[in-house]
């Protein structure tokens, strides 16, 4: 299971939110890239890059940020928020992402992403899958859909989407434990796709359940920030 240590980006600084709520924001560090490395340092390959301003203005706007890790680093990075036009798509490829993120959009507009998926590389993109009571969530999370999320994930991978992640927003930022119980129903109903847990983790007990889940990954943020878990026992993980 590969840990994907988080990154989210308000006015080019490295923040956290509680539940997805921008007036419950914690500033960690003025510079992502001196957090991406610290990452790197610690043997960890991978980096989850949400741009948080970008998501709330419906358009990518750190993507120098993320420009700047991919130069900085060797990280393997996945990079989203506002990403709704195709030049958006070409912005965060050519900034240095090997994957794109797409949440919201693959709810409101399929016809869109459905054409990206076709135009480009369907392993390019990481697809996320917001979920409350086993419904897709939208906009923030403050919009629960009617949509089942094992119909949403079967839709996507029908079209080739393979890597997907899955964030419990009632779990998120709240460092009580992830969604063992959903997760286990997804990898048991999708075996063969890359499955990443995202939200509430909270110690190396929670990483360790994922793993025997059979997950293929594990987003980790506020654990990190808050010293729940120290990057050694992720590098020893």
């Amino acid at each position: 299971m590969t840990i994907i240590p988080a990154i989210d980006i308000i006015d080019g600084k490295c923040v956290r939110l509680t539940q997805g709520d921008y007036a419950q924001k914690t500033i960690y560090n003025e510079n992502p890239v001196e957090v991406a490395k610290s990452f790197e340092d610690a043997g960890l390959k991978r980096l989850h890059l949400v741009d948080l301003d970008g998501a709330k203005a419906g358009k990518v706007t750190n993507w120098k940020v993320l420009e700047n890790i991919a130069a900085a680093t060797n990280l393997v990075i996945d990079f989203g928020g506002g990403i709704k036009q195709k030049e958006d798509v070409e912005l965060v490829l050519n900034a240095g992402a090997r994957y794109v993120t797409i949440g919201s959009l693959a709810v409101k507009n399929e016809a869109i992403f459905s054409e990206w998926i076709e135009n480009y590389d369907p392993e390019r993109f990481l697809l996320g899958a917001d979920v409350k009571n086993e419904k897709i969530t939208v906009g923030g999370w403050l919009e629960t859909t009617d949509i089942d999320v094992f119909a949403f994930i079967k839709k996507y991978t029908a079209k080739g989407i393979n890597n997907i992640f899955c964030t419990d927003v009632s779990k998120d930022g709240l460092l009580q434990g992830p969604s063992v119980e959903l997760y286990t129903k997804i990898v048991t109903q999708f075996p063969a796709i890359n499955f990443i847990a995202s939200g509430g983790v909270s110690s190396l007990d929670d990483l360790k359940a994922l793993q025997n889940v059979g997950c293929s990954g594990a987003i980790v943020g506020k654990a990190i920030y808050e010293a729940r878990i120290s990057l050694e026992e992720l590098k020893a993980f």
